[in-house]
């Protein structure tokens, strides 16, 4: 196998700091892969695992693979207020059937400043009263902040939850000035 086969197979990873937190993202030959909150050492060790034993490889921290790197400078100019969308490719490989479907449909149809209610999102991939699936597909979301699932809030006007934490959620949303910026 020639070396660029090699990287193909590659399972990259690095963990750079932001505002809310540091950020662990991994990346396969095919694109971005995941993306993990708070990603303290024990956090990023369970995530590590996790990846090795779905992928079926080992996770090899490279924060220069080029594929890695600029998914770290996207993610980190967005957080800036720098960025409004993402421009890589991503690899869905952790996530399949009506998951995907949804995060797929949130990825191309709720822009940056907007949001979408769960039930809202539900009827986009054609399921009316899916609005509990939907809330569980956000929560299996392997690629949070570039999936921008923190966009999804309840219709009655509570913004949901999230898997970094409502407090991470507000922050998101306020960067978008979708919310206020938070008093403290």
């Amino acid at each position: 196998m020639d070396s660029h086969g090699r990287d193909e197979q590659r399972l990259v990873w690095a963990v750079t700091g932001t505002d809310i937190g540091p950020l662990m993202l991994a990346a396969t030959g095919e694109g971005l892969v995941n993306v993990v909150f708070h990603a303290s050492d024990a956090v990023r060790l369970r995530a590590l695992e996790r990846l090795a034993v779905r992928l079926g490889r080992e996770p090899v921290e490279d924060p220069d693979a080029p594929l890695l790197a600029e998914a770290v400078r996207q993610v980190r100019s967005y957080l800036a207020g720098e960025r409004r969308a993402f421009d890589l490719p991503l690899d869905w490989s952790l996530i399949s059937g009506f998951n995907r479907q949804v995060l797929r449909a949130l990825a191309s149809g709720v822009p940056y400043g907007t949001v979408v209610g769960y039930g809202a999102l539900a009827g986009r991939v054609g399921q009316p009263g899916g609005a509990q699936a939907v809330g569980a597909a956000m929560g299996a979301n392997p690629l949070p902040v570039v999936v921008p699932c923190h966009r999804v809030v309840e219709s009655g006007g509570g913004i949901g939850g999230f898997g970094g934490g409502l407090e991470t959620k507000r922050k998101l949303l306020a960067l978008e000035g979708v919310l206020p910026e938070p008093l403290f």
